[in-house]
Parts: C-alpha cells; structure tokens; sequence
C-alpha cells in the first residue's frame, strides 16, 4: 500500500477527476432519455454475448460477435441525435456547469404570462434560449426584438394574433421572434397524449439546451420541457423555483 502510494502522482489524481466528472456529465446529459434506455439494451447484448461464449452457444456467439465488431459504427447511428446534443453542450458554459439565463422581473413576467394563458385555456409555447443558438428556428418566424413583457406575450399568442401559431423565443430578457416553428420529437416512447405543441417543445430540447414552456389550451395546464423531458402540471411556484435555478447566471 506505501508503495502504491509512494508511486502516486498529482496527474494521477487530475486524471482520475477528468475521467469521473466526464463520466458523470455524459450520465447526467443522457439521464431519463431514449439513449439511457438504449444503452441498458447494448448493455444486454454485451452481456447475452458473454454468455454465449461461457455455454458455447457457438451460432449465437458467432451473431453477436458480428455484431460488436461494428459497436463503434453502431453508436454512431444509434445515438446521432444524443451525440450531437452532447457535443453541441461541450462547447458551452452549460457543460461545465455554469449556463446564462433570466433573472428579476423578465422571469416574473414570462411565469405572470404563462399563468395567465393557462386560466384563459390558451396554448402557448414560449422558448427560453441559453448557449446554443436558435438562428435556424428565428429565420422562419417572425423578429421582433422586444421587451420581455406579460402583455406583449399574451397578445402574441391570443387566436387572433396573426404570429400565434408557433414558438416564441426570448433571449437574455428580450423577445428574439414569434411564429417560429419547432422540430417535432421522433421519440416513438413520447406519450401519444401529447399534442404537437408538447412534440415540438421536446423536439427542440433534445437538440438544444433551450427549456421551453407549454401551456394547453384543452386542459389549461403549464409544462416543462427540458433535454427532451417534459414536466407537467407545474404551478407558479414550481415554475419560478425551477426556472431560476436552471437559468441563474
């Protein structure tokens, strides 16, 4: 043991943290996802492979074993989608634990809006932006670049607003665009309750590391949805707590 430690270096010891804090960000990122579940499942097919050679289940063996020569390229075309989130999030503060948002009043008034479109039954989807751009989704709306306020966001969304019908997207206390349209999850595991405003809002967090509130006009509820999982049913409260906790600067 004095001689393990003897032997011991400081970059042992980074290199260990580097590892671990790596490790535990890639879980973190893929934690309640599609690719967690896949994963558990390659994790099956390890193991049946295993398996297969300890009871010489040759045939088999032979399968899996094709198989797992090609997990790299397999990985690749599994996890596309999980991949490119996940680099798109190292190259951002988010990454490392530390993510620019909405404070003070700006986030008073987006929860004071989404309250109020809630008890009037109207649907809503409002995209609050962080490190990764949402150019792609602004080009085809329509750019306001105004004040974050809960008058303006309500009017936004009321049926007879011409930009109504799409995202609104707000960016560091301004209102970036409106009518912007969102990619629809492809998540065959997604609730087949949700409607195309819920899709949409996790279509976009699975790419992005936007947090995107829904408010339905059927049941007049507020969700959140973030890195591809939603949250619904949240009240005032909830949505204040976890709002400034996910966006302190």
């Amino acid at each position: 043991m004095l001689e393990l430690l003897s032997n011991f270096r400081i970059q042992d010891a980074i290199d260990i943290a580097i590892i671990a804090f790596v490790i535990y960000r890639i879980i973190d990122l893929i934690r309640g996802t599609r690719a967690a579940q896949m994963l558990l499942g390659l994790a099956v097919v390890f193991l049946t492979f295993l398996s297969s050679q300890y009871f010489d289940l040759y045939t088999l063996n032979w399968i899996l074993g094709n198989f797992l020569s090609s997990i790299l390229l397999v990985i690749v075309v599994i996890f596309q989608d999980d991949i490119r989130r996940a680099l798109t999030q190292v190259g951002t503060r988010s990454f490392f634990g530390t993510e620019p948002g909405i404070q003070g009043q700006d986030l008073e008034e987006i929860i004071r809006a989404a309250v109020s479109l809630a008890s009037k039954r109207i649907g809503a989807l409002i995209v609050l932006q962080r490190e990764v751009g949402l150019n792609e989704y602004i080009e085809v709306g329509t750019r306001l670049d105004a004040r974050v306020s809960k008058e303006l966001i309500t009017s936004i969304f009321l049926p007879p607003s011409p930009i109504h019908d799409g995202a609104l997207i707000i960016h560091r206390g301004r209102i970036i665009a409106a009518g912007c349209f969102l990619p629809l999850t492809t998540n065959p595991h997604v609730s087949k309750t949700l409607g195309t405003r819920h899709r949409a809002a996790i279509g976009l967090t699975e790419e992005t590391d936007a947090i995107v509130i829904v408010i339905s006009e059927e049941e007049g509820a507020i969700s959140m949805v973030r890195e591809g999982r939603i949250t619904r049913d949240v009240d005032a409260g909830t949505l204040r707590t976890t709002l400034q906790r996910l966006l302190k600067a």
